[in-house]
């Protein structure tokens, strides 16, 4: 089943109002919804902010029957070529806060763990394809670096570029990531850019959210229609 998180509600409302045939699924901490969109069962859920809600989320999501996960939401652009409205698709993730360098580990790397997370190449597929169909923006596919830190200044982009080469910065994705690599469930990160992570391009987020909703609906309906549904996705 495809489960689809956003970390705030407004992420996700027109999704939801599209779901037909909704459940209500408590969990702690979260909501599921379940329903139908264009004929698929899918689950959809609002994650929370930050990479401790969004592992728990997931968790949640894959206890419910999820097989294949979604996140769509916004982030700050790290890549210079991004303006506000542009959509990145996720190669892969790393989590730009962890530092065990003390220890000898690479900076982003968890003990144990590997240091970047791979979107699965399907997913990725359908989602740049469906997003090049969104009108005005440009679609780049690129690493998301995720940490629980708002990142907004100069100096934290660069040092996301330089070190990570990341594309853009976010607090949830590679917490998402994390959980679906140990599951081994496919998934795929799709982040509008917000503004520019490093405080150069201001953003009114009452007008800009409408539109970050109206792109997940686009995005994700337009992977729903290219995506090849197994059995578990239909009723």
């Amino acid at each position: 089943m495809l489960a689809i998180i956003g970390a705030m509600d407004e992420e996700i409302e027109l999704l939801l109002g599209d779901l037909q045939g909704r459940q209500d699924l408590s969990y702690p901490g979260a909501t599921l919804y379940r329903g139908q969109l264009d004929g698929v069962t899918v689950l959809l859920t609002r994650g929370g902010i930050g990479k401790v809600n969004a592992a728990l989320t997931t968790a949640h999501l894959l206890a419910a029957g999820a097989t294949r996960i979604i996140f769509t939401g916004v982030a700050g652009g790290v890549h210079p070529d991004l303006r506000v409205g542009d959509i990145v698709i996720s190669t892969d993730c790393v989590q730009h806060d962890v530092d065990v360098t003390a220890l000898g580990y690479e900076l982003g790397t968890v003990p144990g763990e590997s240091p970047a997370w791979a979107a699965d190449e399907t997913l990725r597929a359908a989602a740049v394809a469906a997003a090049g169909e969104v009108s005005g923006v440009r679609v780049i596919e690129g690493r998301v670096a995720s940490g629980d830190q708002f990142i907004a200044s100069p100096e934290g982009v660069r040092r996301l570029q330089t070190t990570f080469n990341a594309a853009c910065a976010e607090m949830e994705g590679a917490a998402v990531a994390q959980v679906c690599a140990k599951a081994g469930v496919p998934f795929v990160i799709i982040r509008s850019v917000s503004d520019t992570a490093d405080g150069s391009a201001g953003v009114d987020y009452r007008e800009f959210m409408p539109q970050v909703a109206r792109h997940a609906k686009a995005v994700v309906r337009g992977m729903l229609a290219r995506l090849t549904a197994t059995a578990d996705d239909r009723t």
